[in-house]
């Protein structure tokens, strides 16, 4: 028996939920929350002005399943999105969850080959796509060779079925008593354990998260939401966008993070509350497009899908007057483990567990629980979390323990008021003579220095050291001195976390998410070594 069996768990708990979670189906939760204010805005086209009310948008989930089932849509058949954020985006997956299906996101940038691989992966028969990429989507179905049914959002439908063919759909909307453990939505992720995944996430699954978020994090009437992060990611589609809708919030949406439309966004809309990413927050902190500004409508800034340094936090407070909170989560949690509640924010915390959700935190050599306070993986539980991954057994058992427990692959520690501080990825972390140094930590240290735009850490081989931690780091000024650098770094570190080189660079590779693409940089340290 394990070390973790035998000793009594260590565990932290946030609140108990103030309601059990109801027996209903995704689309279910967010069409009875549309119909208490159906004359109130759902969503906003920022780039247009297009306004649909909660009343259509309940309306059109319904001729969306109607029309999907109609072209031969079946339960447990699965809706592919390969679109940009829109207000159809959401419109389209509720659709498809409420005709008894599921939904898979793509993002839309894939070429052909990456986008046949998440057709082939994930089953999917029916692909929704835009003007833009309908020929990916036509190459993508050609290669993967099986039957797809092309669905387009907007323009000549070129050999695809419009989604106005759908919403003029008069057949009787799909109705029956949905299997709340089914399949609801299969993002893609690459978990703890290497390449992408399709998680599996169910309608009792996500209502469970969106009502937990509801619980301690509540929208106040009127509040306006920014959503440009990628739907086809679960936190712009749960934690935003599904979070605001059932929250009875405006959500205003771009298609993707484009400086001046999210700026502009901000200010025409009066924007009150925005989810963001590290490098977004740089942004807000540091650029000079930011001066000037109308920005006062903003009362939150909520940061998540990587660490945040505390440093940032003040820059960006400092500058905008308005709190920095971050919040915690993963595909595998259906979005969220913990949140900030308003005026409730720990300079540097991820917050605290969401209402019903568990953790312990494990020691990562002896595989027991740390002492109360103390740094380990974090392992969490609760009825948000995911039901394995799509077609890989032993990845899911990988990650999931037999009692429930999900391994996260993070590192962090709760501090004595149950707050949670995330400091690294488990297998991001660079081992240096037996030490280990957290990529986030330095590169956090670094963000406070004058002349660093940004920077992303990695760990180099070395014979003696076994890893040296290098940096790779996008100057603010040309006139950065990287051997400065060096020793700035020095001066404020223990000597095993010194950093052995600094490479600048135009640029840091990242996801759509806004995570460090750290092997791609691993690659690009490779080939200047060589």
């Amino acid at each position: 028996m394990s070390a973790v069996a035998e000793a009594a768990p260590v565990l932290y708990e946030g609140p108990p939920l103030a309601a059990p979670i109801p027996p209903i189906s995704l689309p279910q939760l967010v069409r009875e929350r549309a119909r208490r204010h159906p004359d109130a805005v759902a969503l906003v086209e920022a780039s247009s002005g297009r306004r649909i009310s909660y009343g259509e948008l309940d309306h059109r989930i319904g001729r969306v399943a109607a029309g999907l089932a109609a072209l031969g849509f079946r339960p447990g058949d699965l809706l592919l999105m390969s679109a940009p954020n829109s207000p159809e985006w959401p419109m389209m997956a509720l659709g498809a969850m409420a005709a008894g299906g599921a939904v898979t996101g793509a993002n839309p940038q894939y070429a052909a080959a990456d986008l046949a691989h998440q057709i082939a992966d994930s089953g999917a028969r029916f692909v929704c796509t835009t003007p833009a990429g309908v020929s990916t989507a036509h190459e993508a179905a050609a290669r993967h060779g099986g039957e797809v049914t092309l669905i387009m959002l907007g323009g000549a439908p070129q050999g695809a079925v419009g989604i106005e063919q759908l919403l003029r759909c008069t057949d009787p909307e799909p109705h029956g008593s949905p299997d709340l453990d089914a399949l609801a939505a299969l993002p893609y992720s690459s978990g703890t354990t290497g390449e992408a995944k399709g998680v599996r996430l169910t309608h009792r699954t996500l209502v469970a998260n969106v009502l937990q978020v509801d619980q301690m994090l509540p929208l106040p009437p009127g509040t306006v939401v920014l959503a440009f992060l990628p739907m086809f990611h679960i936190y712009g589609f749960a934690a935003i966008t599904l979070c605001s809708l059932v929250g009875g919030a405006t959500v205003v949406t771009l298609p993707r993070f484009e400086p001046e439309a999210f700026l502009s966004a901000i200010e025409t809309y009066r924007v009150h509350r925005v989810g963001v990413v590290p490098p977004v927050v740089q942004f807000l902190a540091n650029h000079p497009m930011v001066e000037g500004r109308d920005l006062s409508s903003l009362e939150r800034v909520g940061s998540g899908a990587a660490p945040l340094g505390a440093e940032v936090e003040d820059r960006v407070v400092a500058r905008l007057g308005r709190p920095v909170t971050q919040g915690y989560g993963m595909t595998e949690s259906s979005g969220v483990w913990a949140t900030t509640p308003v005026g409730r924010g720990r300079r540097g915390s991820s917050g605290l567990l969401l209402p019903g959700t568990q953790a312990r935190v494990i020691d990562i050599e002896r595989g027991s629980d740390v002492p109360r306070g103390g740094s380990g993986e974090l392992w969490l539980r609760g009825p948000q979390a995911f039901t394995g991954y799509h077609r890989q057994p032993e990845a899911t058992a990988a990650t999931i323990t037999p009692d429930g427990w999900v391994r996260t692959g993070d590192i962090g520690h709760f501090d004595a008021d149950g707050y949670l501080f995330i400091t690294d990825r488990l297998k991001e972390l660079i081992k240096v003579k037996g030490f280990q140094v957290a990529p986030a930590e330095l590169e956090a240290l670094l963000f406070t220095h004058p002349d660093v735009a940004d920077a992303a850490v990695i760990g180099r081989a070395d014979e003696r050291a076994g890893e040296l931690p290098v940096a790779y780091v996008v100057p603010r000024a040309k006139a950065l001195d990287a051997a400065a650098l060096l020793d700035w770094v020095a001066e404020r570190v223990v000597a095993y976390k010194r950093l052995a080189d600094v490479v600048l660079c135009e640029s840091i590779p990242k996801t759509a998410a806004g995570k460090i693409l750290r092997r791609e940089l691993r690659q690009r340290d490779a080939r200047r070594g060589a």
